[in-house]
C-alpha cells in the first residue's frame, strides 16, 4: 500500500520541522518527506491549507468496556479518537471488572485487537479494584502490556499504597497516573465551591480536594524517583504546584483538558448536566493560570478525560447526574480556537503537547513523523469553521457541553499504520 500526502503543512515538534512537504507512506511505514514526490501511490490526499501532524496521542480515555457497554465499547471509542484526530490512546482501568489483573488486561487487548481503528493501551489500576486496600500484581500487568498505573475515577487515599506502587512503577520503568483528589475533603461536593455554588445552594467541591493530593504526590515521586504525571489539573494552585515541583527536581508531569480552558463555573447556571465534570470546571483565573501553564511549559499534555455516560444518566438532576463530559471529537478544534487562535499557543507548541510529549511520558516511538517511523499521522484543516453537532459523533454517548458552539479546526484524515482509518467527506456520507 502506497499513500502519497501532497502539500501539507508538516508540523513535527521532535524535529522542530514546520514545512509544506510532500510524504510517501509505504506499507505503514514514513518513507520520503521530501519538497516535491512523484512516485505513484495507490492513493493521493491532497493536503494544501492542511496540517499534517504525528498522530495524536490520548493519555486519559475511558473507553468503559468490560462492564459499563451502554455508555461505550473499545470499538466505538476507537472510532470517536479517529474522528477526532487521535491514533494512540490510553484506557483508564475503572471498568467492571477493573483492570486490575493480567485476565482484564488480556481482554481489553484482545478486543482492540479485534475492533478497534487505533492503538489502544491499557493502564492498569494501582490497588485491587481501585479499593484503595491492597496493591494490584503491577509486576504482571506490564509483563503483559499495561503502559502505567492509575486509580483514575478513584485515589489512593493511603499514602503507603501510594508510595509502594510509585516504587514499583519506578522499577519497572513506567508512569504513575495520579487522579488527585482527597476524599476526606470532599463532602458531597457536586461542582466548583465558590459564588456560583453559593448562588444555586448546591454544595460545592474545594479545590483543595485535588491541591492537596498533588502536593503529597509530588513529595512521594520526589522520594522514589517515579515518573509522575498528575491527570487533568484544574485549579490555579495545581499549576503552581506542577511548576514547583519540576523547579525541586521531581519527576513530575502534568495535563489539563479542553473543558478546562474553555469554560468556568458561571457556565454550570444552566445547570446543564452535561457541565458536570469532575474536577468541576473551576474560576476564570483557574482557567487563566492553566493557559499561562500551557505557554511557559509548566503544563505537559493535553489529554481529554473522554468519559462517556448514557443519555438516561444524565438526564438526572444536576447533583444526581453523572460526572463526566465526551472529549474526543472536540479537543483539536477547542484547542485551536482556544488557544491557537487567541495567541496562547503556537501550532508547533499546540501538536507538542498532543504528540511528542505524551509520547515520551510513556516512553513509545510515537508522536513523531520521520523517515523510517510506524506512519501513524493526522491531518488537520485548522481554518474552517462550524459548529459542534454531537449527533454527528462517532461515540456512543452524547454528553458534550460544547453543542452547537462555534470553533475553528477539523481533523480531516487519521492514519494509523499506513491506512487511513479516518476520512470526513468518506465517512460522512
Amino acid at each position: 500500500m502506497k499513500l502519497l500526502i501532497k502539500g501539507g503543512r508538516v508540523i513535527n515538534p521532535s524535529t522542530n520541522l514546520y514545512e509544506i512537504k510532500d510524504i510517501l507512506l509505504i506499507d505503514g511505514l514514513v518513507a520520503k518527506i521530501e519538497d516535491e514526490i512523484l512516485d505513484e501511490a495507490d492513493k493521493i490526499i491532497d493536503a494544501m491549507d492542511f496540517w499534517v501532524t504525528p498522530g495524536l496521542i490520548d493519555l486519559h480515555v475511558h473507553l468503559r468496556e468490560p462492564g459499563f457497554e451502554h455508555k461505550e465499547t473499545i470499538e466505538t471509542g476507537s472510532k470517536s479518537a479517529a474522528k477526532g484526530g487521535f491514533t494512540t490512546i490510553c484506557c483508564m482501568p475503572n471498568t467492571n471488572p477493573a483492570i486490575d489483573c493480567k485476565e482484564v488486561v488480556d481482554f481489553v487487548k484482545s478486543r482492540a485487537r479485534e475492533k478497534a481503528v487505533v492503538n489502544v493501551l491499557p493502564i492498569g489500576s494501582i490497588t485491587r479494584g481501585l479499593r484503595g486496600e491492597e496493591l494490584a500484581n503491577i509486576e504482571e500487568m506490564v509483563k503483559i502490556g499495561i503502559c502505567a498505573i492509575s486509580d483514575d475515577g478513584r485515589t489512593v487515599q493511603n499514602s503507603y499504597f501510594m508510595r509502594q506502587g510509585m516504587k514499583i512503577a519506578k522499577d519497572l520503568n513506567i508512569p504513575v497516573f495520579s487522579h488527585c483528589e482527597d476524599e476526606t475533603l470532599l463532602c458531597g461536593g457536586v461542582m466548583n465551591s465558590g459564588e456560583v455554588s453559593k448562588e444555586l445552594g448546591m454544595d460545592g467541591i474545594l479545590s483543595e480536594v485535588e491541591d492537596v493530593i498533588i502536593a503529597r504526590d509530588i513529595v512521594l515521586t520526589k522520594g522514589t524517583g517515579a515518573k509522575l504525571h498528575i491527570c487533568h489539573i484544574s485549579t490555579s494552585l495545581g499549576v503552581d504546584l506542577i511548576r514547583f515541583g519540576k523547579s525541586i527536581g521531581a519527576n513530575v508531569t502534568g495535563e489539563v483538558c479542553p473543558h478546562h480552558f474553555t469554560l468556568t463555573d458561571k457556565d454550570v447556571l444552566s445547570l446543564d448536566t452535561n457541565m458536570k465534570m469532575n474536577p468541576p470546571l473551576r474560576g476564570k483565573d483557574d482557567v487563566e493560570a492553566i493557559k499561562i501553564g500551557l505557554k511557559d511549559g509548566t503544563i505537559d499534555v493535553i489529554a481529554t478525560d473522554h468519559a462517556p455516560h448514557h443519555k438516561d444518566e444524565k438526564s438526572l438532576s444536576f447533583s444526581n447526574a453523572p460526572f463526566g463530559i465526551v472529549g474526543l471529537e472536540t479537543a483539536i478544534p477547542l484547542a485551536i480556537t482556544e488557544l491557537v487562535k487567541e495567541g496562547w499557543l503556537t501550532p508547533m507548541e499546540l501538536i507538542e503537547k498532543f504528540t511528542i510529549n505524551p509520547a515520551k511520558i510513556l516512553n513509545i516511538d510515537k508522536g513523531d513523523i520521520r523517515v523510517g517511523k510506524v506512519a501513524d499521522i493526522t491531518i488537520i484543516n485548522p481554518s474552517v469553521e462550524y459548529k459542534i453537532d454531537v449527533e454527528g459523533f462517532a461515540s456512543k454517548s452524547k454528553n458534550s457541553p460544547f453543542h452547537n458552539r462555534l470553533v475553528n479546526g477539523r481533523v480531516e484524515y487519521t492514519i494509523v499504520n499506513g491506512e487511513i482509518v479516518y476520512d470526513r467527506i468518506k465517512d460522512s456520507k
